[in-house]
């Protein structure tokens, strides 16, 4: 059984993946593998990630601050401060900062493992520019499919940014 523990506000280490990320607060080993949670701190507009589907893990996004968006198979979604977005496992989704000022929200990862997914792409983003061999090795180790083929359009569809992608501009 794992101690009690206070994480405070500025606790737990940080890991940097491009607009948004990644504040590892509980750790799958010290929740009995059952869940784990992490913070996810995001620039204003900042789309988290392409389209992608996990095949073993749930995800609930609690919003802490800000407005985020989410495009959850079909569906968009928007989730306030006080708000919790599912997004089961084998659904293609996606979610973003909505608003013009920086957004935090709490992700809850059950079963535990997937956070370690985090810690892993903020070491290969921290190198420089990932290696494409290194990503999609990443991916089919945490079985996650991920769709970088979707950027271009969710950029223009929902005027997010995402690093590597021109900002669209209007005439």
């Amino acid at each position: 059984m794992a101690p009690p523990k206070v994480i405070g506000p500025t606790d737990g280490r940080l890991a940097t993946l491009g607009m948004t990320g990644a504040r590892f607060l509980v750790d799958g080993d010290e929740a009995g593998k059952r869940f784990a949670l992490v913070e996810h701190p995001m620039q204003p507009r900042a789309l988290a990630a392409p389209m992608h589907r996990r095949h073993r893990e749930d995800e609930f996004t609690f919003v802490l601050e800000g407005s985020i968006g989410a495009l959850l198979g079909d569906d968009v979604v928007t989730g306030k401060p006080g708000d919790l977005i599912f997004k089961p496992r084998e659904q293609w989704h996606t979610f973003w900062n909505a608003g013009d000022t920086p957004a935090r929200i709490l992700e809850i990862i059950s079963p535990a493992g997937f956070e370690n997914y985090f810690r892993e792409l903020g070491e290969e983003l921290a190198s420089g520019r990932p290696d494409p061999q290194r990503l999609a090795a990443l991916w089919e180790r945490y079985e996650l499919d991920m769709d970088m083929a979707s950027v271009p359009g969710l950029v223009q569809r929902f005027g997010v940014r995402f690093p590597g992608v021109p900002a669209q501009t209007e005439n």
